[in-house]
């Protein structure tokens, strides 16, 4: 699993989270994360660690539902092997080591090992970007032109038992369209254990 972490002084791990375009609004009953504007217009963040969610809106969730270019991005089963080759490749071109990956149909979680230590922003923009480019390869362009949600969750696992946490976090996802590790390799759930929300 995780190596020791004296041999890996000049690696980071990360634990990345990102949501489907449309999936999870800003002003959603489950409170949400991600960008959003004050009534002063100024742009806040809400999407690391320890920042407060945004609160539930009827009226944030709505308008948002209307500034939306097209419609909630679902992925089905084979959107999801095409995604999890495409991490792996992503992975090989710039040198880091996936740990486990879980897709769902309206999020995605990812524990990777990377050397240095690059702008987490970049990782999970690359991520989403070249896993967005083999989507639209074999699926066309969305109306919205984007699979995803803006930015992304980046947590960083400063311990050997947070990055074994996060790799039992993601091994225990409800409903997932499919599941990799690198000690076990994919593991796909059965198509009746899949709701249609997950």
């Amino acid at each position: 699993m995780a190596q020791r972490r004296d041999d890996l002084h000049y690696n980071w791990f990360w634990l990345l989270t990102w949501t489907t375009y449309g999936s999870w609004l800003p002003g959603d009953d489950r409170g949400s994360t991600g960008i959003i504007h004050d009534q002063s217009g100024e742009q806040l963040a809400r999407n690391e660690i320890g920042d407060p969610l945004i609160e539930p809106s009827n009226a944030l969730r709505d308008f948002s539902q209307e500034a939306m270019k097209g419609d909630e991005v679902r992925l089905h089963r084979e959107q999801a092997r095409v995604l999890l080759t495409q991490f792996h490749c992503t992975s090989g071109v710039r040198r880091w080591r996936l740990l486990a990956v879980a897709i769902m149909a309206n999020h995605i979680h990812l524990v990777v090992n990377v050397h240095g230590d690059p702008e987490p922003e970049d990782i999970l923009r690359d991520f989403k970007s070249y896993g967005s480019g083999a989507l639209n390869l074999q699926w066309g362009r969305r109306d919205s032109d984007t699979w995803w949600t803006e930015s992304g969750s980046k947590r960083k696992l400063d311990s050997d038992n947070s990055v074994i946490g996060a790799i039992q976090y993601v091994i225990d996802q409800k409903y997932p369209l499919v599941i990799w590790t690198r000690e076990c390799g994919m593991i796909v759930p059965a198509a009746d254990s899949m709701p249609g929300d997950a």
